[in-house]
This record gives C-alpha cells, structure tokens and sequence, in this order.
C-alpha cells in the first residue's frame, strides 16, 4: 500500500476543492493510504471528507497577504512547516502556494505530483505565488508527473515552460451517481412560470464573467424573451452585482441564490447551463450539468470542446466575447426544437463522465509513478 499525501491551499467552494474531495473519497483504500492536508483550514468542503481520510490544516483559517508571507520562506522551509510525516506520493493539487510547498521535498525516494488546473496564459501568472519567474521553472521541473485537467491546460502550460517533463492529461473526478440522486431533491416554490430558466455556476469573481452573462440577460429581457436567469456562489462581486440587478430593474429576472452544497437540485430543473468565464480548466460545474441532462452554452474557455465537441455535437460553443455569447444563447431561445435535442445530447454526454473511469486512471498514473 502506497501512503500518498494531497496537498491543497483550502477546500473552499471551488471547483478544484470540490473535485479533490471526490477523488480522495473515491480512491481504492486497498492501494492507497491517503492523507488531505490543507494550507488554510474552515473550507465548505471539508465536510465531505469519508471519515477514513487523514486531515490535517496548517493553519485554522486564512491569513492575509499569506502569498506574500510564504514567499519569506524557502519551498525547502515551507514543505519541513507543512509536510510532517514521509509519504510515497505527495501530490499539489493546485498550481502555486500547494507547488511552491511539495517542490521542497528532500527525501529522494518520495515521488512529487502536480496538478494543474487553470489555464496560465502567460509566465507572469505561473510565477504570481513565486518569488521569481526561474524558481517558478525550478520548482515546476522538480516534479516527477504533472497533471492537467483538459488537453487545453496541458497545451498551455507546456508551451509557455517549454516543459520538457513528464505530463499528461487526466479529467476531473465527480461523483455521478451521487449528483443524479441530489438533482431529483424537490426546490420549495421554485417554478418556471412559463419562462425559460437559465442557470450559471460559480464564485462571484471577476474571471466567472458574471458582468456580461448580466449584461446578456439584461438585453433579452429588455426584447422581451422570457427568461429568468439563477446564478449559484458566493464572492468578492455580490454587492458590484446586486447592485447592477437593482439599477437595470433585473430583481424578477435573476436571482442571486448563494452558495449551495447540492447546486443539482438547481441545475437539473433549469433549462439551460451557462458559462461566461474568461478561463477555466475543465469546467466542473459544466460537466454536472451534463451529468443531470441540463445543455449547456459557454464561451471558448479551456476543455469546452473537448467536452462539447469541435463543431457543438453535445452543446454550444461560442467564441469568448458577450456578443457571441448572446447570439448562442438567443439562437436556442428562438428554436425550442435545437434545445429539446441539446437537452437530449447532454444526457447521453454526461454518461462518459463516470466516477469509475476517471478514478481508475488516476490509480493507474499513481501505480506506475
């Protein structure tokens, strides 16, 4: 049995945080001793954690300007604060701080793993938790397998590092039996009224694009289509968006509903799943959609096409600007008969996203290291 040991910055409400927490849980026990240590306690998802998981915080909650702190120390220093026992397999399951900490190891018989979840667009950003752009190289180049989350992150992240080590894609691990079994959970008064209900999911951030999907739905309300739009998270925007509802008249058209532990419920009742982000990795939130048969219409961000195809097979895929996404969402708006047979290709899409598939080739990548 391998002793293997995840390291994470925090298992708040994001994507990532979410996914880790599936694929710890999932994880053959017979394989794998395996140990959850975050940087910064008091995550949403902590919760979740089976109860055979080792969990260890560094800190009880986040402190502020920690990048800047952490940057005091030395990644050697940072692993001897945070890692306190050997493991085989030690693992940053998020780009920056979590790498910055594994590439420290000194033990040469403990096997490092990265795992990239965001597209990097430039090296200012790779470097960003680093203290400079050649410990950012340095760090990154000691590991012995990175992971990205979709084709597109890999392509990225390769590029801008000309990296030369070993790195491979692996999607997202997500529990699909458990989030078609919460979809079916009934919303107390939630009805559709006639309208045609779109749903967006995802921290009240500046990347989510939450400024122009507002912006969109404010246009179609303003030519009259019948939609009410629902956005799940929480975040640093909610009061720059409500306050944009209040002044655009929007408080019966989109409803801002917090964070929610069971986004399905929402999800699998909407009619339509949008994504306006300005990067992701491989959408978490989208492939739920998928799995609850809700169709999805996004921007061109990282893993969108190798979800929903080249040439939209299994939903729309718009180029990333507000006004290509209005016309992809109007376009579904006005011929109900495309939507129906999207709602169609997102249930048979969702079936590839499998907890078993994604957790085997994990095991198999962790096996062979």
């Amino acid at each position: 049995m391998k002793k293997i040991l995840f390291l994470i910055h925090d298992l708040g409400q994001g994507g990532a945080e979410k996914v880790l927490v599936n694929l710890v849980n999932n994880i053959d026990r017979l394989k794998f001793d395996v140990s959850v240590t975050v940087l910064f306690g008091g995550g949403v998802n902590e919760q979740f954690l089976k109860p055979d998981i080792h969990f260890r915080t560094v800190f009880p909650k986040e402190v502020h300007g920690n990048s800047k702190l952490m940057k005091l120390l030395t990644p050697k220093q940072l692993h001897r604060l945070c890692v306190k026992e050997h493991y085989d397999i030690e693992v940053s399951y998020l780009e920056g701080p979590s790498a910055r900490v594994i590439s420290g190891c000194q033990d040469l018989s403990t096997k490092l793993v990265s795992w990239i979840h965001v597209e990097q667009h430039s090296m200012d950003k790779i470097a960003a938790s680093f203290r400079s752009e050649k410990e950012a190289r340095r760090c990154y180049n000691r590991f012995d397998q990175t992971v990205c989350v979709s084709q597109f992150v890999y392509t990225d992240f390769c590029k801008i590092l000309d990296f030369q080590k070993a790195c491979k894609v692996l999607y997202n691990t997500v529990e699909s039996d458990k989030i078609i079994k919460e979809s079916r959970i009934e919303v107390p008064k939630f009805s559709k009224d006639g309208n045609v209900c779109l749903v967006a999911v995802g921290s009240l951030k500046p990347s989510k694009g939450y400024d122009c999907l507002l912006g969109i739905v404010s246009r179609l309300h303003k030519e009259q289509y019948p939609v009410r739009l629902y956005i799940l998270g929480v975040g640093p925007l909610q009061q720059e968006l409500e306050k944009y509802i209040s002044d655009e008249s929007l408080g019966g058209i989109v409803t801002l509903l917090g964070y929610d532990t069971n986004p399905y419920k929402y999800v699998a009742k909407c009619d339509l799943f949008i994504c306006a982000s300005h990067a992701e990795g491989f959408s978490t939130a989208a492939t739920e959609a998928l799995i609850v048969g809700t169709p999805v219409c996004t921007v061109d961000v990282s893993g969108m096409k190798e979800m929903l195809g080249e040439n939209n097979e299994w939903g729309i895929v718009t180029e990333n600007s507000e006004e290509a996404l209005y016309q992809g969402i109007k376009r579904l708006l006005d011929d109900p008969k495309l939507l129906a047979y999207y709602k169609q290709k997102a249930t048979q899409r969702g079936k590839i996203f499998s907890t078993e598939n994604t957790i085997c080739a994990v095991e198999e990548m962790l096996e062979n290291l």
